[in-house]
Parts: structure tokens; C-alpha cells; sequence
């Protein structure tokens, strides 16, 4: 199976249908030596995901900007109020109590988008559903995996 095609299903499975027409055109992957398997994918030689062992995928916060172009995109992502987003950008985890809106295909343990006025400043895990981050005041929401700031600090080196 072509490797882009692949990827593009695998978006789909994970985000819903449609999210992948929002895949760059001239992206470039990396291919483990051993398995064959896609490791990375790059745009403009910057990092897109990662492609997990469990066939998830691990998307930086670049990538999770270029697919908010599509209006589904919206419902994988969190928005956090004004007083968490310093520390969120800084790459500390959101909690429930920091969670004005949810989008409903949030599940636990997946990839979500943390967003702050309509820009995406870091992803991470989810560690309860989205149902449950509006219902919930005390706890972690989102484990934060990258934020803005390590985006920054690779553009730096």
C-alpha cells in the first residue's frame, strides 16, 4: 500500500472523514530500517507525527494548525481559559477546572489539540473524555506531550 495513502487513512480512522485533505502535498517520510514501517512525516522540514507502534499517531502542534483548516478538525480539540494559557504553552499539563469547551470525539488516550483563541499551543493525551471535562472541576484533562514552546525552542537549533 502506497505510504501515502496509508497515512491519509490512518488520519481519517483517528479524526474523522475528510480530515486528510488537509495533508500537505510534498511531505516527506522517514522509514524505519528494520520494519519498513513510516516513522516521521515532514513538511517543509518540519515535524507533522509520528506514527505510534499502536497505529496512532503522534501530531505536533504545526500539524494540528494546518488540519484546524477543516471545520470537523474542531470537534478532537479542547479550548482553555486566559489564566492556564501561560502555563500550557509552557508545556504543563490543563486541567478540568482550565476547560471552557470540549469537542465530543474526545476519547481517553487520545491525541488532542489544546487550543487558545482559535490557535493550537500544544498537544497531549487525553486523560478523561470530553464528557467528563466539563462535568469535573479537580484533575488532569491533558497531559501535554508538545507545546508552542518546544516548537519555539526547535526552530532556535
Amino acid at each position: 500500500m502506497d505510504p501515502v495513502v496509508k497515512l491519509k487513512h490512518t488520519i481519517d480512522a483517528l479524526f474523522g472523514n475528510g480530515i486528510s485533505k488537509n495533508l500537505p502535498k510534498e511531505i516527506e517520510m522517514t522509514f524505519s530500517k528494520k520494519t519498513g514501517r513510516i516513522r516521521e512525516v515532514y513538511y517543509n522540514k518540519k515535524l507533522l507525527c509520528t506514527l505510534r507502534i499502536d497505529g496512532g499517531l503522534a501530531i505536533s502542534p504545526y500539524f494540528a494548525q494546518i488540519l484546524l483548516k477543516n471545520k470537523k478538525f474542531r470537534q478532537n480539540c479542547i479550548e482553555i481559559n486566559d489564566d492556564s494559557a501561560p502555563f500550557v504553552r509552557d508545556g504543563k499539563s490543563v486541567f478540568c477546572k482550565h476547560v471552557t469547551w470540549a469537542g465530543k470525539n474526545i476519547l481517553i488516550g487520545a491525541d488532542v489539540p489544546v487550543l487558545y483563541k482559535d490557535e493550537v499551543i500544544a498537544v497531549g493525551r487525553a486523560i478523561v473524555n470530553s464528557e467528563m471535562m466539563g462535568t469535573l472541576k479537580r484533575g488532569v484533562a491533558i497531559k501535554v506531550r508538545d507545546s508552542l514552546k518546544n516548537s519555539l525552542e526547535q526552530k532556535k537549533t
